[in-house]
């Protein structure tokens, strides 16, 4: 069996295929592997993990389980950092992730914590295509050549890294609990004359209390290959389908090794927790507003996952500038960048302002000052110095 023939497994284990010894893929479509050539198939079993194991983040780094159950080597983008674990004797000389050139092989992680669950994929690369150009159709103020410029082709099926944490918080929290009443009050309006109206005002008055949450799976991404503001949008995840990590799953697909590491992943956690456990304490202080929130949060039974979770990566240049598309394998979930025409933003400029202009010319007229209407046979009269007498007088012309 050639190299070419060859799928690397667990502990340098193979998966050939039964029938023509070819090397299987994991198909997301059938949840199953199978042969490209032949059809052959084998079924992987991802059923969802019962009770995940967390493992407590002061013991991770000694307890915690190493490697990835199967030789791999890495390759490092120069330009966005992201690092890629590839089978060995694979060639990639593009980065999955912002297409770049600049790809050069890497000394792997020694001992990286291994992925303990992953999410099969669940979109095969037709469901992804057909969401990429859904969303390059909706997209407004866009280059025209953008379709031809984002590839279909080049979306590639990547698991990326993500750690999972649970917390217990316990959170004390003073404020100023604000109550609104009205009082009636006179003022003057525009022709002098009093008005009455009533206006609001705050009474102020201590408030305290105390809470506690549970936090289950708040999820940080391990990537830096991935934007953080698109890798945000990608969740949720539904980590209540995790299944145990198998590298049969891998097989076929790219997966990216972790760059931010077990600790730095923790206090990004932690910080959004605690962020969750203030907007909380917030929303328990009585009254109609408040103000001087203080909280006090003490964090315990503190533990992780490491996963790896699947998504469906464009990355295209437009005019020598990286953009990103990204599917959820998982969900569908899109979301992307794509640069902007300035002409055609200038073009929808000059619409709204010729909008704008349209109806100020049509209500001109509305608010012009207008000369009072004078009533059916009514004299007008001029008036006229009268020497004789010294004096103004006046006289009616015939209507």
């Amino acid at each position: 069996m050639s190299e070419e023939q060859q799928s690397v497994g667990a502990a340098g284990d193979f998966f050939p295929c039964s029938s023509c010894g070819a090397k299987l893929h994991y198909d997301a479509t059938l949840q199953a592997m199978k042969c490209p050539y032949c059809g052959g198939q084998q079924a992987v079993s991802t059923s969802a993990a019962i009770s995940p194991t967390e493992t407590c983040i002061q013991e991770g780094f000694r307890k915690a389980a190493r490697g990835y159950g199967t030789p791999v080597q890495q390759v490092s983008c120069g330009d966005c950092g992201a690092t890629v674990a590839i089978l060995p004797g694979e060639q990639t000389a593009v980065c999955v992730f912002c297409k770049s050139h600049q790809v050069l092989a890497r000394e792997a992680m020694a001992n990286p914590i291994k992925p303990e669950y992953m999410v099969p994929f669940k979109l095969d690369k037709n469901a992804a295509a057909n969401k990429f150009e859904q969303w390059l159709g909706e997209l407004w103020f866009r280059p025209n050549n953008l379709k031809k410029a984002a590839k279909i082709d080049e979306l590639t099926g990547t698991y990326i890294p993500y750690w999972t944490f649970d917390a217990h918080i316990d959170a004390s929290w003073t404020a100023e609990a604000g109550y609104h009443y009205y009082v009636e009050e006179e003022y003057e309006d525009a022709q002098g004359k009093k008005q009455t109206r009533k206006v609001q005002h705050t009474r102020w008055e201590p408030a305290s209390g105390r809470r506690s949450d549970d936090y289950d799976d708040v999820i940080v991404c391990g990537s830096k290959g991935l934007p953080p503001e698109l890798s945000d949008q990608l969740l949720p995840f539904n980590t209540k389908e995790l299944t145990s990590y198998d590298p049969r799953l891998l097989a076929g697909w790219r997966a990216e090794v972790y760059a931010v590491d077990l600790l730095d992943a923790w206090f990004k956690g932690e910080n959004r927790m605690k962020s969750m456990t203030y907007n909380r304490c917030e929303g328990d202080i009585p009254g109609d507003t408040n103000r001087n929130l203080n909280v006090n949060s003490t964090v315990s039974r503190e533990t992780f996952k490491h996963v790896l979770l699947p998504v469906w990566i464009a990355a295209y240049r437009y005019q020598d500038k990286p953009f990103q598309f990204l599917v959820n394998g998982q969900t569908g979930e899109v979301v992307g960048k794509a640069p902007y025409s300035a002409l055609k933003i200038f073009l929808f400029i000059l619409f709204i302002l010729a909008i704008i202009g349209g109806i100020a010319f049509a209500t001109q007229d509305k608010w012009r000052p207008r000369k009072p209407a004078r009533a059916e046979n009514t004299p007008t009269f001029t008036l006229a110095f009268d020497a004789g007498q010294c004096r103004l007088a006046s006289h009616a012309l015939e209507t």
